[in-house]
């Protein structure tokens, strides 16, 4: 029996998990990840790093984060407390779907994650205070490769739900997209 639902999201390759729990009196078993499941979603790597992040204030955005290539990487993006909103952006060069945008709400109660292939930004705005998410990586984090999007880019157009409260200086002071920038190749 497979603790996964996949779906195919508008951006190829981006997917829906939706992690079927186990529930019992005690309370519930939710796998996190399984490379033998997800490789049938695109996970083709082992997973080279973990992280969790903790989010104190509703309306926070995070993001828009990517490294460059050779640096590329898939994330498994897992909320394990609270409410975001989660957003991919493509950036792979000669996509038909190229600096377009797809979010889904990620919460403790809906057991979902987003599957994010290499070649995309990925950010998020928390939707409520105390926010925790865990990320599954392809690839470990590489200081020089970091790069991101201005999540108030008029290019990209996202519509945030919520009025951004807390923005870090560092994603403050990401560029807009350069009209020459041509895309990613992964």
């Amino acid at each position: 029996m497979s603790r996964f639902t996949v779906t195919d999201l508008p951006l190829a390759g981006l997917k829906l998990i939706e992690r079927q729990s186990l529930v019992d009196d005690r309370g519930f078993l939710s796998r996190l990840f399984c490379a033998k499941e997800l490789a049938a979603a695109g996970w083709q790597k082992p997973i080279a790093q973990i992280n969790h992040t903790y989010t104190a204030r509703r309306g926070t955005i995070r993001g828009l984060h990517f490294q460059q290539p050779p640096h590329t990487e898939m994330k498994l993006v897992s909320c394990i407390h609270g409410r975001v909103w989660d957003v991919a952006v493509d950036l792979r060069a000669g996509s038909g779907t190229f600096l377009c945008w797809h979010a889904e709400e990620l919460s403790t109660d809906n057991h979902r994650a987003l599957l994010i292939p290499e070649g995309f930004a990925h950010g998020f705005q928390a939707l409520t205070g105390a926010v925790e998410l865990v990320y599954c990586h392809s690839a470990a984090f590489d200081d020089a490769a970091k790069d991101g999007l201005n999540p108030r880019d008029s290019r990209l157009a996202i519509r945030w739900p919520l009025e951004i409260s807390v923005l870090s200086e560092a994603d403050s002071h990401y560029p807009m997209v350069d009209p020459n920038f041509s895309g990613l190749v992964v």
